[in-house]
This record gives C-alpha cells, structure tokens and sequence, in this order.
C-alpha cells in the first residue's frame, strides 16, 4: 500500500511539474490596447485584422483594439494611454517636436515604420448641387459640407485649405452654411440623406464608405485638388501628393485625379518591451504582400525595405532588430 501510495505522489508530482510550463506560458500573456480611427474607417479594419494576425502567430501577445483619431493618436501614444496606435507621418513627426497642432514634444513615441497604408484625401460633391471644382465648393456661401470629429488628421487638413482659401468653419456657418462633424459611418450617412452636399475624408482606397456613395442612390463625383492647393499643403505642412487613378471608383470619377496624400505609420511607447516590437513586425514582415492585402487593400504597397528609412520619430529598437534580420535594413 506505501509503495502504491509513494508512486501514486510520483505520478502526481511529475504531472504537476510538467503542467507548470503551460501555467507559465498562460500568466505570461501580455496585453496591449491599439489605438486606430473611427469605427467604419481603414484604420479601424486594418488595425483589428492586424491584431489577429499578431496573435495568430504569437499567441503570447494580444493586443485590444479601440478607436481614435490621427491627430490625438500621437498624444495617446506618448502618454502611454495606449501601448500602440496608428499615426500619419507629417502629424508623427510635428508631434515629436512640438509642432503645430502640438505644443510639446512628444519624446516617448516610437515606430515600427512606415507606408503601411498611403492615404488619399478626397472631396466629394453631389453632382447639380453648385461648383464642381475645390475653390468654387469651399469658397460658397451656404455650403454644406461633412468631415470626420475634430482630432482626426482629416478635419485639421480640410481647416488648413479652408484657411489657405481665406475662409474658416465659422465662416462657413455664418454664412449660412453647414459644417458637420461625425464619425465616417455619421457623414457618410449625413451625405445620402441630403443633410450636406459635399463630404471630405482621408481614407486610403479602396475607401468602404467611397464605394458605398459611388452604388448610392445620389449621383456624386470626386473632386481634384488644385496645384496650389497641394503646393501649399506640401510646402508647409509637408504633406504629399499622388494620382488616385480613374478606376478607383470608376462610378464617382471618368479620369485619373490628383489629390493631397498622407502614409501610415505603426506607433508604439518607448516602454514597449523590444521583444514585443520584435515580434509583431517580424509577423508584418513575413506576411507582407496577399495576407496584408487580405486585411486591406492599401497595404499591399507596404516595402520593408523603405519602411524602416521613416525618421518623424525614433525606430523602435525591436523593429530595427526585425528589419534586420529579414536583410532589409543595414546592420547597426
């Protein structure tokens, strides 16, 4: 009976000892909390697919999705109210030195590259509903016209042209006019129903609520941006520009059209451990190309090798060990 008992405590004791890993492995899980764009938009999509796919192939890490807006993102970041977030590259960069809309250094912030998701400004107009060129349409008394909450990079963009156009959106509305403010889901909407008759977002393509219009029952159309308008946004702000080609949304467009552009930029706090960053951009870099497309079309322009080059702000020490180690970036 002693002996059955003392091989009985055996078993018992080796199968303690070897649950005790798993136990570990599960305490060790480590949470993070992902601050993206409205729900509805690109980035929302693109950070939750993202975070799936984290955890997919590291199932230690899982990492919380909650909305947010580029500009605050940057500030979220830095203080460390979430542990990662998206961020545009001008506004990034403006952040890190305490820039316009920023008025202190964020020096807390840091990357894992960028080019993640190049995002097209658009404006869309109703069509028979006044102007159809960019100055006309902002410069218009009674205008009314739909942008995403205040905080986000699209709204501060649509009050610099505003601006470099001599007019405000208190103008507009004492003029008459409207200037509404909502998550994309609330302008999108706001639009159909004829509450506004023109709308501006910064989505990259193919944009869910842009194609949704383009099938809609109100016949719309993409406006261009103006060569001074894109010089002046470029030259002061540092903002870029590109080609949102014909087939885009071939219902609310018939040519190539040139717009204001902004890129995509993964940011984490400084306290992220490395072997954190280690591993979710090692994950990036190995499913570049379809998985990424999968998650979102505007990601399959995303390159290693020039996503490490972005210098608004520091290279996490992890992301650089990453692109290093898939031989896109120069040894240290």
């Amino acid at each position: 009976m002693a002996l059955f008992v003392s091989r009985r405590a055996a078993l018992l004791g080796a199968a303690t000892a070897l649950s005790l890993p798993a136990v570990r492995t599960a305490r060790a899980q480590q949470t993070f909390e992902w601050v993206a764009g409205s729900v509805g938009g690109g980035w929302y999509t693109m950070a939750a697919g993202l975070s799936s796919l984290i955890a997919e192939e590291n199932p230690e890490l899982r990492i919380r999705v909650v909305p947010g807006g580029g500009l605050a993102n940057s500030t979220r970041v830095n203080n460390n109210q979430s542990n990662m977030g998206w961020g545009i590259d001008t506004f990034t960069a403006a952040a890190a030195k305490g820039e316009d809309p920023y008025n202190q250094r964020h020096e807390n912030l840091r990357s894992l590259g960028t080019g993640y998701s190049p995002t097209e400004h658009n404006l869309v107009r109703a069509v028979g509903q006044g102007p159809e060129d960019m100055r006309g349409i902002l410069t218009q008394r009674g205008l009314k016209i739909a942008c995403p909450q205040r905080s986000s990079t699209d709204e501060m963009t649509l009050q610099r042209i505003l601006r470099f156009l001599g007019t405000s959106p208190d103008q507009i509305r004492a003029g008459g006019g409207r200037y509404l403010n909502g998550s994309y889901a609330d302008i999108a909407a706001a639009y159909a129903d004829g509450q506004v008759d023109y709308l501006y977002a910064a989505l990259a393509k193919p944009a869910a609520i842009l194609t949704e219009i383009g099938q809609g029952r109100r016949a719309s159309r993409l406006v261009g941006f103006p060569d001074d308008v894109r010089k002046h946004l470029i030259d002061t702000f540092a903002y870029a520009e590109g080609v949102l080609p014909a087939a885009t949304y071939p219902t609310l467009q018939d040519r190539d059209l040139m717009v204001t552009t902004m890129d995509s930029v993964i940011l984490v706090h400084s306290s992220v451990p490395e072997e954190v960053a280690y591993r979710i951009t090692r994950t990036l870099i190995r499913n570049r190309g379809q998985r990424l497309v999968s998650i979102h079309a505007s990601m399959g322009a995303w390159n290693p090798a020039v996503s490490w080059r972005y210098n608004g702000v520091p290279l996490h020490p992890g992301a650089a060990r990453a692109f290093r180690e898939a031989g896109v970036m120069p040894a240290a």
